[in-house]
């Protein structure tokens, strides 16, 4: 049986696409877990937003904790932000890996800076996402107030 060699070169850019296409499933599982708590943390503060509606003499006693809730909402918003920019860069590896292989250009370069840049965004995205953990846990309330 003789193979096509155009099969075995697309076969090739499969293999080296399929790393970063899980990566750019764990980045879409991390997002669906960020924005769960963005949701979450808007939902409180809207709560409280209806309370102080209904009671303008509670603004002051909700302060502290619209004010946690608005520090944790803009570190998850950064996060997202870091970690879609991430998945952008890993799908534009994808494609560089597709179109090189086509194309026939060296896309060591290309692939390498996109790579890198990518892997920076996810770390500072998981370091805001941390710091937003971190700001939830120190603001945590159990029991009668």
């Amino acid at each position: 049986m003789v193979v096509d060699p155009a099969i075995g070169s697309i076969a090739q850019a499969i293999q080296l696409a399929v790393a970063p296409a899980f990566l750019l499933t764990a980045i879409g599982a991390m997002l669906g877990v960020m924005t769960t708590r963005l949701a979450r943390a808007i939902d409180r503060a809207r709560l409280i937003e209806d309370w102080v509606e209904a009671d303008p003499r509670l603004a002051g006693v909700h302060q502290d904790e619209v004010d946690v809730l608005r520090r944790r909402a803009r570190c998850i918003g950064v996060s997202i932000g870091l970690c879609t920019l991430a998945a952008l860069l890993i799908a534009t590896v994808i494609a560089i890996l597709f179109l090189g292989d086509f194309v026939s250009f060296d896309t060591s370069l290309a692939v390498s800076l996109l790579f890198i840049g990518a892997m920076a965004s996810l770390i500072a995205a998981l370091m805001y996402f941390l710091r937003e953990v971190y700001i939830a846990s120190a603001s945590l309330r159990i029991g009668p107030r």
